[in-house]
C-alpha cells in the first residue's frame, strides 16, 4: 500500500516511459519517489506503449545498428523536419546526451533487437525494443519496482499547489474521494492534449470530430492545462503535432502502430474528390511519414486515399485492416465513393508524366514525374498492374507540441522566464522545445529517455537540497 501521509522527495507524474526513466534516474540518486499513473494498470505506459524505436546519437555500428550516427548529422536532421523550429541549445543538449542512453536504457532491463528493414530504412540510426513498446515499458516497471519506486495505478491528479513558482501537493481522485501528496520536487511527465478533442476543436474546428487518436485515451492535458493557468510558460504551436496517416477504419482511441499505412512512397494519395495534393516522394519515409496526418487533416472531411496497384503490394509493412481490391480503377472509386471518372483521370495524368528510372526506396532514387502537379520526384512507377488497390486514410494524432517551457537542466520555467523552484518536466509535455513541427521516426522516444533522465536526476538533487 502507498503511503500518501508522508513526504515524498520526488513525485512523477505520467507512467510512461519518460516518467519511468525520471523516477529510476532519481531514485537511483537515492531519492524517495512516488509515480501517479492516471491509467489504470493494464494501460499503464501512456502512448509508450505503441512505441517501437528510438533515435540515438552513436559513433560507431553496434550489434543492433548498422553504422555510425554522428551528432551532426542527428542535429541536420532535426533542424530539416522541424524546418529550424526548435530550441537549438536544448535540441543539441538531447542529442549529445542521447549517446548515453542506448547504454543506460539497457541497464534498466530492457532489451534491443535488430532493426527492421522495408521502407523504414532505420538500420543505422534507431534501436528498436525486444517485443516493441510494451515490453520495453514492462521492462522500466520491473526495474521501478524492485529499486522500491511507489506506484499508484487510476491516479488521477485534479489540481496542483503551486505558489510562486514552487510545487507543494497535488490533489488526486482516489476511489470516491480526494487524496493529497506532497514531494519536495514534482516531474511532469504525463503527455499532451491529443485525446482531449474538445481542446483540439479549440485550433482545429469541427475537422478534429475526424481525427483519430493512434494512442491512450487517458492523454487528455489535464496536467498540462493546470500548469499553464499557474504561472507556467507555454512552448510550441498548438495546431502542431505528432499526426500520420492511419486507417480511416481505426478506432478513435489507441489504434497503436499496427494502423499507420507505409504505403504512400509506393503509390499516389488522393482526395474524396479525388485529385493528388502532395509530392508522395518528397523524402525518405522515416522523415515524411509523420506529415501525412496533418496533410490529410487539410483535406476535404479529413479522408483521403492511397492508391496502388499489385505489383508493390508486398513492397511494405502490413497493417491491421487489409486494403481494399478492385480489377479497375473506375471499380476501386466506386468502392469508395468517388468519381471513377475523375480517379481514372488523375491516374492516367500521373502514369503518363511518370519518367524511366531505377527504382530504389531506400534512397533518393531517379524514378520522378514531370508535368503534373503536384510532382512526385520519387519512387514515381506508373499504376498499371491490376488488380488495383487502396487505403482509406485520416489524420492520427500521436502527440501534440503545445508544452512547458524547460531548460537543460529539464527545470519547468515560468512566466516570467524564471525556473521553477522544484518543478520539471520530460516527455511529450515538453516535447515542443525540441520539436516545433514535424516529426522524425522515433525522436520522441529519446526525448522522453533523455530529458526524464535528466529531470530525475536534478529533481533529486534539488530535494537533497
Amino acid at each position: 500500500m502507498v503511503d500518501l501521509s508522508r513526504k515524498y522527495d520526488v513525485l512523477v507524474i505520467g507512467g510512461g516511459n519518460a516518467a519511468l526513466c525520471a523516477a529510476i534516474s532519481a531514485r537511483r540518486l537515492g531519492a524517495s519517489v512516488l509515480v501517479l499513473e492516471g491509467a489504470p494498470k493494464f494501460y499503464r505506459g501512456g502512448n509508450s506503449r505503441h512505441t517501437r524505436n528510438m533515435r540515438c546519437a552513436h559513433d560507431a555500428a553496434t550489434d543492433i545498428l548498422t553504422g555510425p550516427y554522428p551528432e551532426a548529422e542527428f542535429w541536420d536532421d532535426l533542424l530539416r523536419i522541424t524546418g529550424g523550429q526548435t530550441d537549438e541549445e536544448l535540441a543539441r543538449h538531447m542529442i549529445a546526451e542521447s549517446k548515453d542512453i542506448l547504454g543506460w536504457i539497457v541497464e534498466q532491463g530492457v532489451r534491443w533487437q535488430p532493426s527492421l528493414g522495408g521502407t523504414l530504412s532505420l538500420g543505422r540510426t534507431n534501436s528498436f525494443f525486444l517485443g516493441g513498446g510494451r515490453a520495453m515499458l514492462n521492462a522500466l516497471y520491473l526495474t521501478a519496482e524492485q529499486l522500491g519506486i511507489d506506484i499508484l495505478y487510476d491516479a488521477e491528479v485534479l489540481d496542483l499547489e503551486i505558489e510562486h513558482g514552487m510545487f507543494l501537493s497535488a490533489v488526486l481522485k482516489q476511489g470516491d474521494g480526494r487524496a493529497k501528496v506532497s514531494a519536495a520536487a514534482m516531474v511532469a511527465a504525463a503527455g499532451g492534449f491529443e485525446a482531449n478533442i474538445e481542446w483540439l476543436k479549440q485550433y482545429w474546428g469541427e475537422a478534429a470530430d475526424n481525427f483519430l487518436i493512434r494512442g491512450t485515451p487517458y492523454n487528455r492535458g489535464s496536467i498540462l492545462k493546470i500548469l499553464l493557468e499557474k504561472g507556467v510558460q507555454e512552448i510550441g504551436d498548438p495546431t502542431q503535432c505528432h499526426a500520420v496517416a492511419i486507417d480511416a477504419r481505426a478506432p478513435k482511441f489507441d489504434g497503436g502502430i499496427i494502423t499507420r499505412h507505409d504505403s504512400v512512397v509506393f503509390g499516389i494519395v488522393v482526395n474524396k474528390h479525388a485529385m493528388r495534393f502532395y509530392d508522395e516522394g518528397e523524402d525518405i519515409w522515416p522523415k515524411r511519414y509523420a506529415i501525412w496526418g496533418r496533410l490529410v487533416a487539410a483535406q476535404p472531411d479529413q479522408i483521403a486515399y492511397i492508391i496502388f496497384d499489385s505489383s508493390v503490394l508486398t513492397s511494405f509493412m502490413p497493417t491491421l485492416f487489409p486494403p481494399i481490391k478492385a480489377d479497375s480503377i473506375a471499380e476501386l472509386a466506386s468502392k469508395f465513393e468517388l468519381d471513377p471518372a475523375a480517379l481514372e483521370k488523375t491516374v492516367a495524368e500521373f502514369n503518363a508524366a511518370v519518367r524511366p528510372g531505377t527504382f530504389d526506396h531506400t534512397i533518393l532514387d531517379d524514378c520522378r514525374t514531370e508535368g503534373v502537379m503536384p510532382p512526385k520526384t520519387h519512387w514515381a512507377r506508373r499504376i498499371e498492374a491490376p488488380p488495383y488497390y487502396a487505403y482509406p486514410v485520416r489524420p492520427g494524432i500521436t502527440f501534440t507540441y503545445l508544452g512547458t517551457r524547460v531548460n537543460k537542466q529539464a527545470r519547468i520555467l515560468m512566466k516570467d522566464g524564471k525556473p521553477s523552484a522544484n518543478m520539471f518536466a520530460a516527455g511529450e509535455i515538453m516535447a515542443g522545445n525540441v520539436l516545433g513541427k514535424g516529426y522524425a521516426a522515433g525522436v520522441g522516444m529519446t526525448i522522453g529517455s533523455v530529458f526524464g533522465r535528466i529531470a530525475g536526476r536534478e529533481a533529486a538533487q534539488n530535494a537533497r537540497n
